[in-house]
């Protein structure tokens, strides 16, 4: 039995650009009515336009912004999946080379990601497996929805520099199992995907950034080269659909195992 997408609504966070973008896309292509929820106008909107979704701007970690989301999906069909790409990254070390207290990690920066990739991450999650809830079952095992959440593999293999990011998202990882279970209750299944090193926005564009990129894929094991976006909005689809995918976390990530740096 798989989850059929036709006339019902989705949820992608950061779909305006990269993994989230590629997943909207994916989505809508199977008939889904996709609400893009991205902080940037200008790419939420192109992207939403594009697919015959809807945007909305929204921080994850606002309630009120997300709930607006939620409402704005189920008014386009019943809401039956969640893919939350929306992510922050940022690189400093534990502690500064001069030893002194002012030049350790800034704990703002530190909470500032844990806000925005694990807290935003949950309210995400809780709002819309709320909305799933409140939807008629689509077949005879009850099912109502399903979320797939977004880690890294910095998760299980953070570099130097990821104690804000690694811990952010060892926290998705590590909400997968109980989150599952919670909300096996209602019909909602949960599952996780840890991309290793994606061909995103992320790492910028020009010479430097394709010589940086160049270097990352050292440890890809096979095949070697960075992932792209649509590897990994086929994944997303997959665990959306299959109604027997329930509480796993998967690396997507081509066999790799970072390097401490």
């Amino acid at each position: 039995m798989s989850l059929d997408l036709t006339n019902t609504s989705s949820i992608v966070t950061g779909g305006g650009s990269g993994l989230g973008e590629a997943t909207a896309r994916a989505l809508a292509a199977r008939g889904a009515k996709v609400v893009v929820i991205d902080l940037q106008p200008d790419k939420g909107n192109a992207v939403a336009t594009d697919i015959g979704g809807a945007f909305v701007q929204a921080d994850v970690a606002d309630a009120e912004q997300v709930i607006q989301a939620v409402e704005t999906a189920k008014e386009m069909g019943p809401l039956r999946s969640l893919v939350t790409a929306a992510g922050i990254g940022f690189a400093t070390r534990t502690v500064g080379r001069d030893g002194q207290y002012e030049s350790a990690h800034d704990l703002n920066i530190f909470k500032k990601v844990i806000e925005v990739n694990l807290v935003g991450t949950f309210n995400c999650v809780r709002l819309a497996a709320t909305a799933m809830g409140q939807t008629e079952p689509f077949d005879e095992d009850g099912s109502r929805g399903a979320i797939v959440t977004v880690a890294s593999v910095a998760a299980y293999d953070g570099q130097i520099g990821q104690a804000s990011y690694s811990a952010s998202k060892g926290g998705v990882v590590g909400m997968t199992l109980p989150i599952a279970r919670d909300l096996a209750a209602i019909g909602v299944r949960v599952n996780c995907i840890a991309p290793g090193l994606i061909d995103t926005p992320i790492y910028g564009q020009g010479e430097g950034s394709e010589a940086f990129k160049e270097k990352l894929k050292r440890d890809v094991l096979f095949p070697k080269r960075l992932g792209e976006a649509e590897e990994f909005a086929s994944l997303a689809v997959e665990l959306v659909t299959n109604t027997y995918m329930n509480a796993e976390d998967i690396r997507l990530d081509g066999g790799v195992r970072m390097q401490p740096k």
